[in-house]
């Protein structure tokens, strides 16, 4: 149900974020969010804490590749992407999990993914530490607060 719940207020959001395209039947586009200096602020104090081999992206989040993966596509706004993940807020709670897989259109999903799977190839790890304004932002889903610091860690089992 949260998945669901997750997956429906993503496409929302970006849907509202990003512009439509009229190339190649693609209805996404890169979204332009910039992330707020406080949250940054914020961010960088608890990767600092926790994770401080972590490495900030200019997109406004930190990243850890834990494996790079192999081939030559790496995801795109308008890839299909298969991933296992799970997803926690900062208390160490576990509010989601795919560990089968699962597919989504890249850009149906939160800002900090479209901008952090790039980074990885298929078969792929990566641990994502985002901001609020590239989760949820403002709005609490399921058992995620409004305003949290969001950590997936994220394997990307094939991209289409």
């Amino acid at each position: 149900m949260i998945r669901r719940l997750i997956i429906l207020v993503s496409f929302c959001g970006v849907m509202l974020s990003c512009k439509k395209s009229d190339t190649n039947n693609c209805n996404f586009t890169a979204s332009t969010v910039v992330v707020p200096a406080s949250e940054m602020t914020s961010l960088a104090a608890y990767v600092a804490a926790n994770r401080p081999t972590a490495v900030l992206h200019p997109g406004g989040f930190y990243y850890e590749i834990i494996a790079a993966g192999t081939g030559t596509v790496t995801p795109q706004i308008c890839s299909d992407v298969r991933v296992k993940y799970a997803g926690y807020l900062t208390t160490g709670f576990k509010f989601d999990e795919e560990l089968t897989g699962i597919t989504f259109r890249l850009g149906q999903l939160i800002v900090g993914w479209q901008r952090g799977l790039p980074l990885i190839k298929k078969g792929g790890t990566i641990n994502l530490y985002l901001p609020p304004s590239l989760g949820y932002g403002a709005s609490a889903v399921g058992s995620i607060p409004a305003n949290s610091i969001l950590i997936f860690s994220v394997e990307l089992v094939d991209v289409v």
